[in-house]
């Protein structure tokens, strides 16, 4: 089998097994995980944050965000570049933010030039992910959208970028291609895991 038909096998598996997480389930994992990533990054002094609505059964990040909020940092959600297509911008997030959704039907901020931060002006990027390995290799969803902007930051060794998911989202060893960025830790409701 070819690295991309394993590639889509493994991450169709793995997108139904975190959509059979019970909403019970769902609602406890996320508020274990919040605790864990936000003692981390206050830790890390971390003053501006990348993170991202969930949807289609990943690890609920709207606790994190209010965790952050009561704790004073800025936080920042993705939004496609209008003109740079496959890349994204970030823009402040706040309670009051204006949203709609994009062409995948995901929400995300309406553009306003002055709500958009630098992605090298960040102190973490929270990913989403559909799995993950022992090595802190990711897997997105396919569209190369966080590849390409973690492959512009190689330069910026300081930025952390932490994924956030389901333990069942672990595996040994994920089939990577050359484009694929490590990530600096993973998050998850069990376990910190730093690579």
């Amino acid at each position: 089998m070819d690295n991309t038909s394993a590639r889509n096998r493994l991450r169709h598996q793995i997108r139904n097994q975190r959509r059979q997480i019970s909403q019970p389930h769902q609602k406890m994992f996320a508020e274990q995980a919040s605790e864990i990533l936000l003692s981390q990054l206050i830790k890390q002094q971390c003053q501006s944050v990348a993170l991202y609505l969930s949807f289609d059964g990943e690890l609920d990040t709207m606790p994190l965000i209010q965790k952050l909020w009561q704790s004073g940092v800025k936080t920042f959600l993705p939004v496609l570049h209008p003109f740079t297509q496959g890349h994204l911008l970030f823009l402040e997030y706040q309670n009051s933010t204006p949203m709609k959704l994009n062409k995948f039907g995901i929400e995300e901020p309406e553009l306003a030039c002055n709500k958009v931060l630098p992605v090298e002006q960040l102190d973490a990027i929270i990913t989403p992910l559909v799995a993950f390995d022992e090595q802190g290799n990711r897997m997105g969803m396919g569209g190369g959208y966080y590849d390409r902007t973690l492959a512009y930051l190689e330069s910026k060794p300081f930025l952390k970028v932490i994924g956030y998911a389901h333990e069942c989202q672990k595996v040994d060893a994920l089939p990577i291609e050359a484009w694929d960025k490590p990530l600096s830790a993973v998050v998850t409701a069990q376990a910190f895991y730093q690579f």
